[in-house]
């Protein structure tokens, strides 16, 4: 009897240890099938509460409308193909690797360029009551109209756990949305970004164009590869490797407990352009 408990508990402590050291991904969907307009999908569902992440593919001449939702706020980045969105009567041309978020727009237009297939994600927010409170707080110019960018036009960071040849940028910074800020790390290999953790944060990976890297969460490690999104385990000593001649591009997306753990963001170092 006693020998069966004692494997009984082994068998447990090795199924908590192999769960705790999952590392979530999923690869996307790039290749549509012959005659569809629209997909979408939702990506890594229920892994962070209260985000939704959906991948949505259009094609051909038609726009399409997506309105907002009261109580929610959303965050659309265009990771491959071109075309355009409208709203509050202007329009946004939209490359490889845009992010834009409607804020006060009640809906914005989205259309595909000609012969061109769209691909971004809609990540959306559920607001809490506090949420709510901090965005009444905000600077007025964060919130009161469409915030656009391309990543390569967004400033430059610096950290202490990566190499100097590395290129951070803000994409999106804290304090448009509450509790959420993103940004791109890009490098070739041989490099790596160091281990650090922290649990006051939870965090997801896209892969961006031709990213080939190796991520490793405690005693996990998972490859993330071009257009797969991957969530980082919460609290985790994590790290990143690249091998040489490969390249480390993806966007990181933060999606803190409470706005005090935004002063993790101070560990970015902003730094003048280099491109």
């Amino acid at each position: 009897m006693k020998k069966q408990i004692i494997t009984i508990v082994v068998g447990l402590s090795l199924i908590t240890a192999l769960q705790a050291q999952e590392i979530p991904v999923e690869k996307l969907i790039i290749q549509l099938e012959n005659n569809t307009q629209k997909y979408s999908k939702l990506i890594l569902q229920n892994e962070i509460e209260g985000i939704q992440v959906e991948h949505i593919a259009l094609t051909g001449n038609k726009s399409i409308v997506d309105d907002a939702n009261e109580g929610y706020k959303s965050i659309y980045l265009f990771f491959k193909g071109k075309g355009t969105v409208k709203t509050m009567n202007i329009k946004y041309e939209i490359v490889p690797e845009t992010i834009l978020l409607p804020n006060v727009a009640k809906s914005i237009s989205i259309k595909t360029a000609k012969n061109d297939t769209l691909h971004y994600l809609k990540i959306v927010t559920k607001l809490s009551a506090q949420d709510l409170v901090e965005l009444n707080e905000f600077p007025i110019e964060n919130t009161q109209k469409v915030y656009y960018a391309k990543f390569e036009d967004c400033r430059p960071y610096t950290e202490p756990i990566k190499s100097p040849n590395t290129i951070s940028r803000t994409i999106m910074p804290n304090k448009i949305i509450p509790r959420i800020a993103m940004g791109t790390v890009q490098t070739k290999g041989p490099d790596k970004v160091g281990a650090h953790k922290h649990p006051m944060l939870e965090q997801l990976f896209l892969g961006l164009s031709k990213n080939n890297i190796i991520v490793y969460a405690d005693d996990a490690q998972r490859p993330l590869l071009e257009y797969s999104l991957l969530h980082i385990p919460l609290g985790s000593m994590h790290s990143v490797s690249v091998e040489k001649d490969d390249v480390l591009y993806y966007v990181w997306m933060d999606f803190f407990m409470d706005s005090k753990g935004e002063e993790w963001l101070k560990t970015h170092n902003v730094s003048e352009d280099k491109k």
